[in-house]
């Protein structure tokens, strides 16, 4: 918004005396320095900046005292994908990646501060140096970087978000069966189970081969756990088309779902396209759909009642300060009774019980207490 935006921001916000924009976050320091010491009354930086993708750091650091577990590593800025629904590209602009080095450079910084688990982060993840890298036999830049992240010493687990489907060539499946750190979980964001909605959205795939995608993971790696993005209500959708999506969440079986209702953002070619689905249609098929993927994911948390499950610990749980969590390979949270001693700690517990999309387990049956 800021990026979309900018004076008009503060034109309309007398409150407001500084705006960012996407290429403009490693500047915040500063710019907040300059306001707090009075050198500046209002900044507005909504430019774009050469080589900005190699100066932006996503991870949150830990206050002082405290040990970061896990971390974010933002690997490149931008997207060429141009979603009809989605405002990102002309906000912060074409696609730009880092080098592997210095991704692997603060990688290996994080590790020395205690990380044992890097989520690397790209608007579409997958697409990482596809301009500015080649193929090496047979694996795209996206897969070197993995190869190279994985060679860390130190470092217990490899995540990534957001990828694309289109992204997922065989040189990524197989990633997942020869990279023991790369963890069992694939968020994969599908929007529409409709061909023609999916067309409409300029997503680049079919049904068909997202299915293929997920059979393919699937062989690889039995346990995957996979998660998904969708979307209720684009311009034009039918009950029909709602009912391809309702389908398809159905035959794959999805861990967990992100469900949004469709909203206009500006300047988007979506926002301007007839047959507008009314909002009471778009809340009914939203709780619909929410309805079947509890269903779906139910039986699959319970499964693990019984069982044994690794876990990386995180922290403290975030609705009981007094206990800690921390997640599976395949993502699923899991809280626990535990000591601050175990913080960082890769370590089995055996499940108790679950919750919605919350798995509960005992480490004293197994002897870390």
């Amino acid at each position: 918004m800021a990026q979309s935006r900018g004076r008009e921001l503060i034109e309309r916000l007398p409150d407001v005396d500084l705006v960012l924009g996407t290429q403009k976050f490693h500047r915040a320091a500063d710019y907040v320095s300059d306001l707090l010491a009075g050198r500046r009354s209002q900044i507005v930086d909504v430019e774009e900046e050469a080589q900005s993708q190699a100066k932006v750091r996503e991870h949150v650091l830990a206050a002082e005292g405290e040990k970061a577990v896990t971390a974010f590593v933002s690997i490149m800025q931008g997207c060429n994908q141009h979603c009809t629904f989605c405002i990102v590209p002309a906000t912060r602009g074409s696609e730009r990646s880092r080098t592997i080095a210095d991704v692997v450079t603060e990688c290996r910084e994080l590790v020395e501060r205690g990380v044992r688990e890097i989520t690397l982060l790209g608007q579409i993840v997958t697409s990482f140096g596809r301009r500015e890298l080649p193929v090496q036999e047979g694996r795209s830049p996206f897969v070197q970087l993995l190869e190279a992240v994985h060679a860390v010493d130190g470092l217990d687990r490899i995540r990534f978000t957001s990828p694309h489907p289109k992204g997922y060539g065989e040189d990524l499946v197989e990633a997942y069966g020869r990279l023991p750190k790369l963890v069992e979980s694939a968020h994969l964001p599908l929007q529409s189970g409709s061909d023609r909605i999916l067309k409409a959205m300029h997503r680049g795939y079919t049904r068909d081969r997202f299915l293929g995608i997920i059979e393919r993971l699937r062989r690889v790696q039995p346990r995957m756990g996979i998660s998904t993005d969708l979307i209720v209500g684009f311009p034009g959708e039918t009950e029909a088309d709602f009912e391809d999506t309702l389908s398809l969440c159905a035959e794959v079986g999805f861990d967990q779902a992100f469900i949004f209702r469709y909203s206009p953002r500006r300047d988007t070619p979506a926002a301007a396209l007839a047959d507008q689905v009314p909002e009471e249609v778009k809340e009914e098929r939203h709780q619909r759909l929410l309805a079947l993927i509890n269903e779906i994911a139910a039986p699959k948390y319970a499964a693990y009642v019984g069982a044994r499950a690794e876990i990386l610990v995180e922290g403290p749980s975030r609705k009981n300060p007094n206990r800690l969590s921390g997640r599976t390979r395949t993502n699923k949270i899991v809280v626990f009774e535990g000591a601050p001693r175990h913080l960082g700690q890769v370590m089995d517990l055996q499940i108790t019980h679950t919750g919605s999309f919350t798995l509960y387990g005992d480490p004293a049956v197994l002897g870390f207490s």
